[in-house]
């Protein structure tokens, strides 16, 4: 089961993801322990691997930093669904090897707790507990085979060879 959490609120920026004092590592492992835990300290405690968080607009807004995509990663979720995301996540997210999914409707749709399944092919995003079919635009091949190869410097180095 793939449990969905849903936070409905746009602009949840890097500093609520992974606040900056521990910024001190890499360790996605040691992020991960303290992914959202200012916005929702009981998060870490509820996730389970392949999760998904829900959001409004502007997800990842703020800093540029990687340990961001990297707290989310270590927490195992598989994916984030947003209305929209800062650019600079976003890209941070494809470079990183995780899944960013754009969805206008799901954080609508979609309720904390709910049984999801995402269809990365098709583009769609099954919510079993509701029965709601939610459509979003699958990445293009170029960045699936970023995520493929486990983000951009494997991409490189496999390119490379």
């Amino acid at each position: 089961m793939t449990k969905a959490h849903v936070y409905k609120r746009d602009h949840v920026n890097t500093d609520e993801i992974i606040p900056a004092r521990y910024l001190n590592t890499d360790d996605e492992a040691e992020l991960a322990k303290h992914c959202l835990e200012d916005l929702d300290p009981e998060l870490v405690k509820k996730l389970q691997p392949g999760d998904v968080i829900v959001a409004g607009e502007d997800f990842g807004c703020g800093s540029s930093r990687e340990h961001a995509v990297w707290a989310i990663r270590g927490a195992r979720v598989q994916a984030v669904i947003a209305k929209s995301f800062a650019r600079i996540f976003y890209r941070n997210a494809i470079n990183c090897g995780f899944y960013p999914i754009e969805s206008a409707d799901a954080i609508d749709k979609i309720d904390d707790g709910d049984d999801v399944e995402i269809d990365f092919e098709s583009g769609t995003i099954h919510d079993k507990t509701n029965g709601e079919e939610i459509p979003f635009q699958p990445l293009p091949d170029f960045a699936l085979e970023i995520l493929q190869d486990g983000g951009l410097l494997d991409h490189i180095t496999k390119k490379a060879k």
